[in-house]
């Protein structure tokens, strides 16, 4: 292998190392914070895709209706086409975070790119909410390099999760998608669900709404608060930030 050749493997190695915490075993093992791990007795819930006007809305109401909020991992470029409903998300007391400008995997995009796509999604939501953002999480949770030093410059802190639905598929029923996330669901978790199909199979969000209201009541009965990510965080210095 020629010097330079050596140095492109290194690069790409360097680049794409971070991707290795897309594994929910690896990560919650060894990087508990980025997981989302938090206090036992709290729960966070997080959706990730939106804001849609389509969806949004009924996710809106039942929260309300209920009295939790949530953390939303938004597209710059959804909050692009309804900036109103961003500000109806932040005026009802969830969060709005960062998901990127648009949903593409970040191994296949440079740092420049990287930088540019996260930056100018934060600067839409701050722009919007009036409030700057605080958490990013990556499309498909996968990270890189670039991404975690773009997040250091834009003072975001990447969060991932420890329990999902897999509910992009308009396909898969409500009970499926509530077993998936009960298997690794427990106190002090993470959930990451979506409020929107603009990356996934029209309707998906449908079997989401629909186990929503069991969800909560799963954490009601087990005494455990249901909240964002803010109000999970544990307490003491984040160890780089990511860890």
């Amino acid at each position: 292998m020629t010097g330079a050749a050596a140095v492109a493997v290194l690069g790409v190695a360097g680049h794409a190392l971070p991707a290795v915490t897309a594994h929910p075993a690896v990560r919650r093992r060894f990087w508990p914070r980025l997981s989302g791990v938090g206090p036992v007795t709290h729960v966070a819930l997080t959706f990730d895709d939106g804001p849609d006007r389509t969806s949004t809305p009924l996710f809106l109401r039942l929260l309300e209706q209920t009295g939790v909020r949530a953390t939303f991992f938004v597209l710059g470029s959804m909050l692009d086409r309804d900036p109103g409903l961003g500000r109806e998300l932040a005026a009802a007391g969830h969060e709005v975070s960062v998901h990127g400008w648009t949903h593409r995997n970040l191994l296949w995009r440079s740092p420049t790119a990287t930088y540019a796509d996260i930056a100018r999604a934060r600067d839409r939501i701050a722009g919007v909410t009036g409030h700057p953002p605080v958490w990013y999480r990556p499309p498909y949770g996968v990270l890189t390099t670039a991404a975690l030093l773009a997040c250091r410059r834009l003072d975001l802190t990447p969060r991932l999760w420890t329990a999902w639905g897999r509910d992009w598929e308009a396909t898969r029923p409500p009970e499926l998608i509530w077993q998936t996330i009960t298997k690794d669901l427990h106190g002090g978790g993470t959930v990451l669900l979506h409020d929107s199909d603009c990356a996934s199979t029209p309707g998906a969000w449908r079997g989401t709404l629909a186990i929503l209201p069991r969800l909560i009541e799963w954490a009601e009965e087990r005494n455990l608060a249901i909240g964002t990510l803010s109000a999970h965080r544990t307490t003491g210095a984040e160890a780089g930030r990511w860890a």
